[in-house]
């Protein structure tokens, strides 16, 4: 299951220079966003955000 950045982001790009995958890319809005299908749930991403917008992304029912 791949990570997801909340709205919590505030655009410092930390988490995209962690990621080992290269997944993680700047939006148009300057905002953060993960590639689900490049994610490797490693949590390289989530343990450097200093917003702390990062988590696993929801199971869909």
């Amino acid at each position: 299951m791949a990570r997801k950045i909340s709205d919590e982001c505030v655009g410092c790009g930390t988490c995209a220079a962690f990621c080992p995958k290269g997944a993680i890319s700047q939006a148009v809005s300057g905002y953060y966003e993960i590639d689900p299908a490049s994610c490797v749930d490693c949590g390289s991403c989530e343990k450097v955000c200093p917003a702390e917008a990062i988590a696993p992304e929801e199971k869909k029912a």
